[in-house]
C-alpha cells in the first residue's frame, strides 16, 4: 500500500484535498480531526495533568487551551509531548486497518508533517500551496483569527516555498474547489499507476 503524507501551510486547502481523495474512495486521516476526537477521550487525563483549568464537562476545552498557550506559549512543547504520540499511535493504526483491508493507496493529513521531523512511514508527501496573499486573506477570514494569532501560527511553519521544494507532490488551490479536485484526479491516477508496479 502507498502512503500519502498530505501538508502543507494555514489555509491552503490541505483540507479540500483530503475530502477529494475520501470522495474518490481513498481512505483518508486527519492529524487535527485526530486532536480533537482524543480531545474527547484519551487526551482528556493527560493534558489535565497538565492544565486543569482547560478541562471542561469532562472534555479538552479547545478555546480554552488556546487562550491558556497564548498566555503561556512555552507550555506547548509540554502539551505536544503529551497529544503528539497519542496522535502518531492513532495514524500508525488506521494506516495498519487501511493495509490490512487491501486498500492500495492511503492518505494522511499532517499540518506539521516537516516541522515535527517525525517519520511515519509515508511514501511521498503532497503540499497544497497557494499565493502568500491568499493564504493571508483565506486565514484571516476565519472565524477568531488575527493578525497576531495568524504571525504565530505561520512561525511556527516552514515557509511554503521550502514545502514545495521537498514535496514530491504540489497541489496548487489557488483556483477554484473543482480546479483542485481535478488535480487530485490526476494525482490519484498517478499514485493508482505506481501502486500498480509496486511488488
Amino acid at each position: 500500500m502507498l502512503k500519502l503524507g498530505l501538508t502543507g501551510s494555514i489555509a491552503t486547502g490541505k483540507s479540500t484535498v483530503l475530502d477529494a481523495f475520501g470522495k474518490l474512495g481513498v481512505p483518508t486521516i486527519s492529524a487535527d480531526a485526530t486532536v480533537h476526537a482524543l480531545y474527547e477521550g484519551a487526551a482528556v487525563g493527560p493534558v489535565g495533568e497538565l492544565f486543569p483549568e482547560v478541562i471542561h464537562g469532562g472534555k479538552v476545552d479547545r478555546v480554552a487551551l488556546s487562550r491558556w498557550l497564548t498566555l503561556h506559549p512555552e507550555d506547548i512543547v509540554r502539551l505536544e509531548a503529551v497529544v503528539h504520540p497519542l496522535v502518531r499511535r492513532r495514524i500508525a493504526e488506521f494506516l495498519d486497518a487501511a493495509g490490512r483491508g487491501g486498500a492500495p493507496l492511503a492518505v494522511v493529513d499532517i499540518p506539521l508533517l516537516y516541522e515535527s521531523g517525525y517519520d511515519y512511514g509515508l511514501d511521498a508527501v503532497a503540499v497544497t500551496s497557494v499565493d502568500d496573499e491568499i493564504l493571508r486573506q483565506r486565514a484571516l477570514a476565519r472565524p477568531g483569527m488575527s493578525v497576531e494569532k495568524l504571525d504565530t501560527i505561520l512561525a511556527r511553519q516552514l515557509p511554503q516555498a521550502e514545502k514545495r521544494r521537498r514535496a514530491d507532490f504540489v497541489i496548487d488551490t489557488s483556483g477554484t474547489i473543482e480546479d483542485t479536485r481535478h488535480q487530485v484526479e490526476a494525482l490519484l491516477a498517478r499514485l493508482m499507476s505506481a501502486a500498480s508496479e509496486r511488488p
